[in-house]
């Protein structure tokens, strides 16, 4: 019954926010992972320091606490070989245990202000995330429905989660720990150098063989994490829509199709991550034969001097043990900066990411002084309006239609008409491009859009129904609904019937999207959804087009008295919804054709005559029995 279907953006896949839509200009290939960001990037840090303003004073402490940690615990190697040279010289136990004392008293410290350290950055990074988390869902609940056209759920949803987890090792962990291995590394080379400069260039002139390794494993590092995070963006997407769609999956056998585009997906995401695997285990022995190679030169440099008489006395052992141990320090905190390199680019990559969604501008947004509409009577008019999902490609052409309260206008025509696009504009899901819409008399765009949604419900073709219980979907319409309200509510449309058969009633668990239920008892959950709320307008897209035909009758006796009062839209297939609507405008190309009652445009004898009889002819007998059922 295509003839007789709801039109709307469903499918339309073309024009992003840089083509009419809403939100940010420009490029959005930020979506796919393409790239990694800088190690150090000043507009991000300005970014997240008011998500940080509130954790100053742990942050200070935290960062004293780095300091202290870095300083016990490097300080630990020179306290060694001083008490080896002290005791060498003058053996005896208060000697003996001044040292160890010391030793002892600085693990400590260096235990307490790591412990210290962690538990600021910890608590600091996860309240941030827990403020970035709720930032980001309340942002997404206001963008307009012009983005969800536009984007896919799952890049979205990697944004919100994958993107979200990066920032989350930055902040817990990540960003201090390099500023540890900075700050130890400048420690070290500090004793080094005053313990003996000239040893200590020796022991740094394999840094620049270091430098030359990590800016050749950088460079394919980078291009591999890139591949990693675009292989598993696949293959999350992959499962993503396997599973959303496993009912027309199985239905079609494509499931072992569908294995093999996923097999290959998958050995992508294996590959990457090998190679991946590949460039991380090169980086630990490579460190490790560095520093091999620094200890054996200044090992060799120190015998030299042993053997020419410029370095002996008693200290000369301490000195030698001191030495090395900082040498075997030296490259922990290379090794680590070298680590935390990619891992650092892809937290800046992802923080960029969640700000760029943050960025989007809302396409529908309440002007300065947009007016509060406490209650509504209804009364609905389009004045000349053109409206485009994607420029130079109208929907709607002048459209000019004058709906009075209380009216039950019925939407048909051809499929693309613009059924839908008409129902979508009257809460402003979307922004029209010339002429008006006003709602008693007002105009749409001077009108706070919370408080007109109040006083609208919409009931679609597909019900959703979220988690939860029976009740609380119901409730979902009016959330200060009693127990009471939502049972008339369910009464209202015929549904209490079958929740009370079930055996919690109304406080049985629905699975995801109400799958336990069939979709004629889904669609009049949503029906009670919408009238629990007291909408003053009620729109009605296909929303009896999956119910048989003994559930229609029943919904259509309902119906009968709830759109009293009310001014609804209904968009319908079905003839006996139709023929008792007050006016019905035929729509074509975008404008009305026809409108005037069931009666009116029968007897002229054009498009809706036409479409009626085509239909008619079709239903058979099943239309005589339903529209019978209309007065």
């Amino acid at each position: 019954m295509a003839y007789w279907g709801g039109g709307g953006p469903s499918g339309w896949s073309g024009g992003g926010p840089g083509e009419g839509g809403g939100g940010r200009r420009g490029r959005t290939d930020g979506w796919d992972y393409d790239e990694l960001g800088k190690v150090y990037d000043p507009a991000l840090f300005r970014r997240l320091l008011p998500f940080m303003a509130p954790f100053k004073g742990r942050a200070i402490l935290a960062v004293i606490a780095m300091t202290i940690y870095s300083a016990t615990s490097y300080a630990q190697p020179y306290v060694i070989g001083r008490g080896i040279e002290r005791l060498r010289a003058d053996p005896n136990a208060s000697d003996l245990a001044t040292v160890g004392g010391s030793l002892v008293v600085l693990a400590i410290l260096s235990w307490l202000t790591q412990w210290w350290q962690r538990l600021m950055t910890g608590y600091i990074g996860h309240h941030i995330l827990y403020d970035m988390r709720n930032r980001l869902f309340t942002h997404l609940q206001k963008l307009s429905l012009r983005f969800y056209d536009n984007q896919e759920v799952g890049r979205v949803m990697s944004r919100v989660t994958s993107d979200v987890v990066v920032l989350q090792e930055l902040l817990t962990t990540g960003l201090l720990n390099v500023l540890a291995d900075f700050l130890g590394l400048a420690l070290i080379v500090f004793f080094l150098v005053a313990l003996d400069w000239q040893l200590a260039l020796v022991s740094m002139s394999v840094i620049p063989v270091m430098l030359l390794f990590m800016w050749w494993w950088q460079g394919r590092a980078a291009r591999t994490f890139i591949r990693v995070r675009q292989a598993i963006a696949l293959v999350n997407s992959n499962i993503n829509e396997n599973v959303s769609g496993v009912r027309v999956v199985q239905s079609l056998g494509r499931e072992g199709k569908n294995l093999e585009e996923f097999e290959r997906l998958n050995r992508m995401n294996l590959t990457s991550n090998l190679d991946a695997s590949k460039l991380q285990a090169a980086v630990m022995p490579m460190v490790e034969l560095l520093s091999t190679v620094a200890t054996v030169l200044v090992l060799f440099v120190i015998g030299v001097r042993l053997a020419g008489g410029s370095l002996g006395g008693e200290s000369a052992l301490g000195f030698a043990v001191a030495f090395t141990l900082y040498i075997q320090r030296f490259f922990n905190p290379v090794r680590d900066i070298v680590l935390q390199y990619t891992q650092l680019q892809r937290a800046t990559a992802g923080a960029h990411r969640v700000f760029e969604l943050l960025d989007w501008e809302p396409e529908i947004q309440d002007a300065p002084n947009a007016v509060v509409m406490p209650d509504i009577e209804g009364k609905v008019d389009f004045h000349h309006v053109d409206f485009a999902y994607v420029p130079g490609v109208p929907v709607l052409r002048d459209f000019d239609l004058h709906v009075q309260p209380g009216e039950t206008i019925a939407l048909v025509g051809h499929t693309g008409a613009g059924k839908t696009s008409v129902t979508a504009l009257i809460n402003r899901s979307y922004e029209i491009n010339g002429g008006s819409i006003e709602i008693d008399g007002v105009d749409l765009r001077q009108i706070e859009r919370a408080s007109l949604t109040r006083r609208m419900s919409v009931v679609l073709q597909e019900p959703y129904l979220f988690s939860g219980t029976i009740a609380d979907n119901i409730r979902y319409g009016r959330l200060e609904g009693s127990d009471a309200d939502v049972r008339r509510a369910a009464e209202a449309v015929g549904a209490n019937g079958f929740i009370e058969r079930l055996p919690l009633g109304y406080a049985t668990e629905l699975h995801e999207r109400g799958q336990n239920l069939s979709v004629g008892q889904r669609q009049l959950i949503a029906f009670a959804r919408a009238i629990i709320a007291e909408p003053r307008i009620l729109i009605l897209d296909e929303a009896t087009a999956n119910v048989d035909t003994q559930t229609e009758r029943v919904i259509q006796r309902a119906l009968q008295v709830l759109l009293r009062g009310r001014t609804s839209f209904v968009i319908a297939h079905r003839l006996s919804t139709i023929r008792d609507a007050t006016r019905i405008v035929v729509m074509e190309a975008g404008h009305i054709a026809e409108i005037g009652s069931h009666e009116e445009l029968m007897g002229l004898g054009g498009i809706y005559a036409d479409l009626y009889r085509m239909t008619y002819s079709r239903q058979g007998e099943a239309a005589v029995a339903v529209a019978g059922d209309s007065p």
